[in-house]
C-alpha cells in the first residue's frame, strides 16, 4: 500500500512540474469545475532582444483537449538595431522564433517572425498546427521599425517633408 501511495505523490508532483514555465506571468481559471485555463507568457525574440510577445492560449491539464485558440501582443521594449534586422530570415515566409507542444495529439503552437521591408515592420503570428493539418486560427502583431535604429527608407517610396 506505501508503494502505491509513494507512485500517486510521485505523479501529482511530476504533474505539478509540468506546468511551471520560467515565462508564465498569468495564469487565468476558466472556472471551478474545468481543467482548462488562460495562460499568459512573456516572449523575447532571441534575434531581436527589443521585441517583447505575450501570448494567451487555453491549457488543459490532464485533458484530452484540442486547444487552438491563442492571441499575441508585440512591442518593442528595447533598443532595435540594423546588426539585429540582418540576422533575421527575410524570406516570406520568415522562421519560427517559438514554438510549443499544446496537447497529447501532436499539436504545436508557434510564432514565426516575417519582416515586411516595404513597410519596416515586423510581424509576428501565432498559430496552431498539427503532424497531420494545419489550423485557420491564428493571431498577428506587428512592430514597426520607425524610430528605431534599424529604420531605413523603403526604396522608390518617399518620405514626406519633416516640419
Amino acid at each position: 500500500m506505501n508503494k502505491y501511495r509513494l507512485h500517486i505523490a510521485t505523479l501529482i508532483l511530476l504533474t505539478g512540474l509540468v506546468g511551471c514555465d520560467k515565462s508564465e506571468v498569468g495564469d487565468i481559471s476558466l472556472g471551478v469545475f474545468t481543467t482548462q485555463d488562460i495562460k499568459l507568457n512573456t516572449l523575447v525574440d532571441p534575434l531581436v532582444p527589443g521585441v517583447t510577445c505575450h501570448v494567451a492560449s487555453i491549457e488543459a491539464d490532464l485533458s484530452f483537449a484540442d486547444p487552438s485558440d491563442s492571441s499575441i501582443a508585440c512591442r518593442q521594449t528595447g533598443e532595435i538595431t540594423a546588426a539585429m534586422i540582418a540576422t533575421i530570415d527575410k524570406s516570406k515566409s520568415g522562421e519560427i522564433v517559438f514554438r510549443k507542444s499544446k496537447s497529447i495529439f501532436f499539436k504545436t503552437m508557434k510564432i514565426r517572425r516575417v519582416f515586411d521591408a516595404e513597410s519596416q515592420t515586423l510581424m509576428y503570428v501565432s498559430y496552431s498546427t498539427k503532424e497531420t493539418s494545419g489550423s485557420f486560427k491564428h493571431s498577428l502583431s506587428t512592430v514597426p521599425l520607425w524610430g528605431t535604429q534599424a529604420y531605413v527608407n523603403p526604396v522608390g517610396i518617399e518620405q514626406p517633408p519633416s516640419r
